[in-house]
């Protein structure tokens, strides 16, 4: 996180980087945003990641995330922002963040049929719900 903050040029003068996580690993193409405020719930009151706006390798700290409202992204979601999907529990969220810490995180929506207790049916119910 912090070589993609420095690689944006730094996060703008005032930006709150209390919540930010400098150590954690990014994986290419993830988008962090830096210093915006949480988005509000989407539909069915699931809520994309927020509060922290840099893309991966690439982009402008503080600048304006894409699609804050959309996909829950699978390589930065809680286990609480999981847990909140249909078909997904406390138990499944864990297998969720365990094989992305296990595999450095996810690159494609698809690699989710890997997660133990993530089976065809549930992952049609899924896919149009995350991102990586």
């Amino acid at each position: 996180m912090a070589d993609a903050l420095r690689a944006a040029g730094g996060a703008r003068p005032g930006t709150d980087m209390g919540g930010l996580n400098r150590a954690r690993f990014l994986v290419d193409g993830e988008q962090v945003v830096v210093g915006e405020p949480a988005p509000p719930p989407g539909p069915g009151g699931l809520s994309g990641v927020g509060g922290v706006g840099a893309a991966s390798g690439t982009g402008s700290a503080g600048a304006a995330g894409a699609g804050a409202a959309g996909p829950i992204g699978l390589n930065t979601a809680t286990a609480e922002q999981l847990d909140q999907l249909p078909g997904v529990g406390p138990v499944l969220a864990q297998h969720i963040i365990d094989y992305r810490t296990e595999h450095g995180g996810f690159r494609s929506v698809e690699e989710l049929r890997e997660v133990n207790g993530i089976g065809d049916r549930r992952y049609a119910d899924l896919q149009d719900l995350v991102r990586p």
